[in-house]
């Protein structure tokens, strides 16, 4: 297995655990319960901790697909970008989830703040995550680039120009 299975196995975690929490943590808020948010808190800790080997793996998943044709450093670069934004919002979010399960593992409730806090920043965070996946996905995925509508020839001006005059 290569850096670039690893990257491309492993991109989907961090999205769907910070979706996930995101959604627990709305049920959480609801419900007024402080045992889902703890649910929804390991959730972002798993997410931090999964980012870091998909934005290591990152660059030689670059190396791998920048020779291919239609893949320009043009569209890796945004995606390279907002992975390492990805990367530390994620991070700060793990670290936010992880200090409050550590600093209230021996009490009942969460601090009044926490679950506020931990919904905005999980929202921001998940989509940053989105965004960040989508750009990763036009690189390979031309039918998902916007460009690809616009910049392509239509298929009766590519038959003209082959047949010359």
């Amino acid at each position: 297995m290569t850096a670039t299975h690893v990257h491309l196995f492993l991109n989907h975690v961090p999205i769907l655990a910070t979706l996930f929490g995101l959604g627990l943590l709305l049920y959480a808020a609801f419900r007024r319960s402080d045992e889902v948010a703890r649910v929804a808190l390991g959730f972002f800790v798993v997410a931090a901790l999964v980012a870091v080997p998909v934005y290591l793996t990152g660059g030689r998943a670059e190396g791998t697909v920048e020779e291919l044709p239609g893949v320009t450093e043009a569209v890796i670069e945004p995606h390279e970008e907002a992975g390492e934004i990805a990367l530390w919002s994620s991070a700060a979010l793990g670290v936010l989830a992880l200090g409050t399960l550590v600093a209230t593992r021996r009490r009942e409730r969460l601090p009044r703040w926490a679950v506020p806090v931990a919904l905005g920043l999980s929202a921001l965070v998940g989509g940053w995550f989105v965004y960040t996946g989508s750009l990763g996905g036009t690189i390979r995925h031309t039918e998902i680039r916007a460009s690809a509508q616009t910049s392509a020839p239509a298929p009766d001006a590519r038959a003209e120009d082959a047949g010359g005059d």
